[in-house]
């Protein structure tokens, strides 16, 4: 695996990282997500009105990095299988509530970036005789 490669799939991270924050409904999580968003100067982010946005900004750049190049990489397999799993995870994350059902969607998600970031088989052609004219 090149490394080129290697941090395409990195950048599907953010995408599942989000995506497995909670609804901040944890109140042992709100000193960590107040640590980290008011370290990067984003403290009026803790509200879960900006929950939704948020990940579907992440997982949008995901899907963005799945679909750059496809046609290159593994084709648009990965792409369709990421755009099924973020389905899963928004539905399963925001209108069914489903801790099973979300986590299934990032398994299928991060099944996606390592399908695509797995490197192609280069099949080499042998060159084929020819019959000779005449014989």
């Amino acid at each position: 695996m090149t490394t080129q490669t290697w941090k395409q799939g990195l950048l599907a991270a953010p995408g599942i990282g989000v995506a497995l924050l909670p609804k901040l409904a944890c109140p042992f999580c709100w000193p960590l997500y107040a640590g980290i968003v008011s370290s990067l100067g984003l403290g009026f982010l803790i509200s879960t009105a900006y929950l939704l946005p948020i990940t579907i900004v992440f997982i949008a750049l995901t899907l963005g990095v799945l679909a750059f190049r496809a046609n290159h990489r593994r084709g648009y397999g990965p792409v369709v299988l990421g755009i099924l799993a973020s389905a899963v995870v928004l539905m399963g994350k925001f209108y069914m509530e489903s801790a099973p059902v979300m986590y299934s969607g990032i398994v299928l998600l991060v099944a996606a970036s390592v399908w695509n970031a797995l490197p192609r088989r280069v099949v080499e052609s042998c060159p084929c005789k020819t019959p000779k004219e005449g014989e």
